[in-house]
């Protein structure tokens, strides 16, 4: 009895279960008896969890998922110039760029988030005056400002609102916020309501007259926030908060 009992206190140590060290003689006492009672306790234990499945699960991983890491934009893409400011847009258009919409900006942003890069340079739109061939993106406020725009609102109204069928996405805004603020940093743009804009704000911030232009004024996947200033301040602070 001795020989098991010494067996089976070796065995629970080698799992783990703490008991008190038992003489060479293998007597079988209270202390041993109490020690094996909490290592049943522990076993009880372990066959609930086992048995039991928790009551709450972590949310599934989604199968599938969009590329939210910041993109970097080509030196290529950014030549020296002379450059005061930028204005962001959409398209009116499809979430995909179209050859229209790439001869009015430098920096285009598709729905998925994927860059395209517009016809003109930049340099063509550097100060102190615009050249030949440059990109005619804001009415009147061209010359030293870059034209950024994210494609989409093909269709949309103002009021009542109504995004359309090709509605400007989240994952455009966040990476708008990257896209201005590698822009600012290439050349020097400290961020304010004058420097950094929406196309919608041009004739308040900067008191250049506009033809009725809306964008960008409301976000279709965030009807909490609405006005042209209101977004362009959440824009701003994004683009801040990356510099």
């Amino acid at each position: 009895m001795n020989s098991i009992l010494q067996k089976t206190q070796k065995r629970m140590l080698l799992l783990g279960f703490s008991l008190p060290k038992y003489g060479a003689d293998g007597d079988y006492g209270k202390e041993a008896d109490d020690a094996f009672n909490s290592a049943l306790d522990e076993l009880e234990k372990l066959r609930g969890l086992i048995a039991t499945p928790p009551t709450s699960l972590p949310p599934p991983v989604p199968t599938t998922s969009v590329d939210t890491r910041d993109k970097v934009i080509s030196s290529a893409w950014m030549p020296d110039a002379k450059i005061i400011g930028i204005v962001f847009h959409w398209t009116a258009g499809q979430n995909k760029a179209s050859d229209l919409d790439r001869s009015h900006y430098h920096v285009l942003i598709e729905g998925d988030g994927k860059h395209v890069r517009g016809v003109p340079s930049i340099d063509l739109n550097s100060l102190p005056k615009a050249k030949s061939g440059y990109a005619a993106h804001t009415l009147n406020c061209n010359t030293g400002f870059i034209g950024v725009s994210l494609c989409g609102m093909a269709g949309a109204i103002e009021i009542p609102f109504s995004a359309g069928k090709q509605p400007i996405t989240r994952v455009q805004w966040d990476e708008l916020a990257n896209v201005l603020a590698q822009l600012c940093k290439r050349y020097g743009i400290k961020v304010s309501r004058k420097t950094v804009l929406s196309h919608a704000e041009v004739q308040t911030n900067l008191g250049i007259k506009q033809k009725g232009k809306w964008d960008i004024a409301r976000l279709p996947f965030d009807t909490s926030i609405q006005g042209a200033v209101a977004i362009g301040d959440q824009m701003r602070a994004m683009v801040q908060s990356k510099l």
